[in-house]
């Protein structure tokens, strides 16, 4: 079936079959049926399904059809339910039925008490009581459109940094105010393209002043995580003999030189952020440039195994970016900003998604709360 090239009327046909055929697996469910909004006057929605329900009751679906959508659009179609009866004894749920529904879609839906399928057989029907059917994991059934940006580039997660810091979280942007915040530099066609993706998928929204501003902190986190390329990063296992505050001593040392580039990373920044996994090894970014001045000061020897230095070279010099004031008793050094932290634990290994967890529950959801954005 060519998707792309089902008219109006083809696709509703299509996704009222594939409706009939989820509502035909449930054995029970007896006495229901699917028909077109032609036939229902008045009608703001595409299909209605009717479902007797065990004590004589009955839930209606109202679903709206859309070759595409993007979460942006959902999002705006979902805060209004102009289009449902409002007969208040009868139970009336309002469901999105597209070729396919992307994850985020499904997020939106579920966050709006939407209920959704689409033509490759997933689908979330939630009858509160009487009925829940869900199935995820089938491939488009149709080719995908291409995202505008890819959020896992050097250049993107420039702009993640910023949109994510809870500082942040009320500003309103311009691109070009966006763009002058991103460290190092990006271009405004990329900035464009990011900020294009973003609120096509409902992570931002527009501002009432104009510009835009951060909808959605948490999941924009998540999606951003979940792409980010820790691997980039080149990771050198090292040994030295200073240990606990003779080591912190020359860290700090380290740091003081305007020439030489030297953060805590990592677990070693989540002990200073938020407290919760102790591991033995002390995380840091080092430029490769730095090594050198690096492997001097603090007597340190590459190593295969056995290390108690981990150094991670950054890919990007982002990493730096509104870095945090590490200080430990009187020795200075800086440590990575909490996103940083937050997604180089989530990818590191060994405990680092726990840490991960405890740094978000510690430090960014509260600070995120106290902006009102979550």
């Amino acid at each position: 079936m060519n998707i792309q090239r089902l008219s109006g009327g083809e696709l509703e046909r299509a996704l009222a079959a594939k409706l009939e055929e989820l509502l035909g697996s449930v054995d029970w469910l007896r006495g229901w049926r699917v028909e077109p909004a032609i036939n229902i006057p008045d009608a703001g929605f595409d299909l209605r399904a009717s479902l007797p329900l065990p004590g004589r009751r009955e839930a209606t679906l109202y679903i709206e059809c859309k070759s595409e959508l993007r979460p942006g659009g959902a999002f705006a179609l979902m805060q209004n339910r102009g289009f449902l009866p409002s007969d208040r004894r009868k139970l009336m749920i309002p469901v999105l039925a597209l070729p396919w529904v992307s994850p985020r879609m499904a997020e939106l839906c579920k966050e709006n008490s939407w209920c959704w399928f689409d033509l490759a057989g997933n689908y979330w029907i939630d009858v509160p009581g009487s009925l829940h059917l869900e199935h995820t994991g089938n491939a488009p059934v149709y080719k995908r459109q291409t995202p505008m940006a890819n959020l896992s580039t050097r250049e993107a997660s420039r702009v993640m940094r910023v949109f994510l810091q809870p500082q942040y979280a009320q500003t309103r942007w311009t691109q070009r105010e966006l763009q002058k915040h991103c460290r190092p530099e990006v271009s405004l066609g990329l900035i464009n393209r990011v900020v294009r993706r973003l609120r096509d998928e409902a992570y931002i929204e527009a501002h009432s002043r104009g510009g835009f501003r951060l909808r959605d902190p948490l999941k924009l986190l998540f999606a951003w995580r979940d792409v980010y390329r820790f691997d980039r990063h080149e990771r050198r296992g090292y040994f030295t003999l200073l240990q606990g505050k003779r080591q912190r001593d020359a860290l700090a040392e380290l740091g003081l030189r305007t020439d030489v580039s030297v953060l805590y990373a990592a677990f070693s920044a989540a002990e200073l952020q938020a407290p919760h996994v102790r591991q033995p090894k002390t995380w840091l970014y080092v430029r490769d440039r730095d090594i050198p001045a690096f492997e001097k000061l603090i007597e340190a020897k590459p190593v295969d195994s056995g290390e108690n230095l981990t150094v991670l070279i950054p890919d990007d010099e982002g990493v730096r970016y509104m870095c945090e004031d590490g200080t430990v008793g009187d020795n200075h050094l800086g440590c990575t900003n909490i996103v940083q932290t937050y997604v180089d634990l989530w990818h590191c290994g060994g405990r680092g998604k726990e840490a991960a967890d405890a740094l978000l529950e510690q430090r960014l959801k509260p600070a995120w709360k106290a902006q009102g954005v979550l």
